[in-house]
């Protein structure tokens, strides 16, 4: 599991930013389902009905179940942060320069484990935005179509906060900015096949000459782009891998 002393080395600039992007396996552990794998939401859905504008526009109730599913999940008291999230949010404390966490996951577990410099490109499960007003809430329970708008007071054009097959990640262009500066690029849990995700290795690469790590449950998709591998469950790699980075920074201090 420890990895090369080259990774170690080009962090010599002991404030070298961190870009980290987590797909679904990182909240495997955690009790919440991958999208997909064999046994995956995708393989029990199809995303065209409920994970599209389109579905939306032709079936709302139905998209609406979707999502109220989902999030009553994450009020499952046994749905809490695993070792892996809480590494990752010591890294983000401990870390002497810049760690930026991209996360394609809906769920609020990087928020609960107390990563703070977080960026939900796919949007959120827990929040809810209006049509009518364009505002962005808090929101804990079912969804539907009555419910009032808590900015506006309109009902009829709430939708969650999450970004559907379709549609434009959020916050591409902080995030773009900060792969093309960055000096270490992780890649976790993700199956490297979503767009414009799968991409970032290559920016990261490229632009910053960065080094990059697939750190995974096996290899992904875009494996052969990275210039490390570990392979194992996230809640053992994760950590071991972070208190790895931290003890260099701490050495070299």
């Amino acid at each position: 599991m420890t990895i090369s002393r080259t990774l170690t080395d080009i962090l010599r600039d002991e404030a070298a930013p961190i870009v980290i992007l987590t797909g679904a396996g990182i909240s495997r552990e955690s009790g919440l389902h991958t999208f997909r794998d064999p046994d995956g939401i995708w393989a029990k859905y199809d995303i065209s009905e409920v994970a599209t504008p389109e579905a939306f526009i032709a079936n709302p109730d139905l998209v609406q179940s979707f999502y109220n599913d989902r999030r009553k999940i994450l009020h499952d008291t046994a749905v809490i942060p695993n070792a892996a999230h809480l590494a990752l949010a010591r890294l983000e404390r401990e870390w002497p320069g810049d760690v930026l966490l991209v996360t394609q996951n809906i769920d609020d577990l990087h928020s609960r484990a107390g990563s703070k410099n977080l960026i939900h490109m796919h949007g959120e499960l827990l929040k809810i935005r209006c049509h009518h007003c364009e505002a962005i809430s808090p929101w804990q329970n079912d969804l539907g179509a009555t419910d009032t708008c808590p900015s506006c007071d309109k009902t009829g054009g709430l939708r969650p906060h999450v970004v559907w097959f379709g549609e434009m990640p959020l916050e591409m262009e902080r995030i773009y900015q900060a792969l093309e500066n960055c000096g270490l690029f992780i890649s976790i849990g993700t199956s490297g096949n979503v767009y414009p995700a799968a991409g970032f290795v290559e920016i990261a690469h490229h632009h910053a000459q960065a080094e990059t790590i697939e750190i995974n449950l096996e290899p992904s998709d875009g494996a052969s782009l990275f210039d490390h591998a570990i392979y194992g469950p996230a809640t053992q790699t994760v950590p071991a891998f972070v208190d790895q980075l931290l003890g260099s920074a701490a050495n070299r201090s």
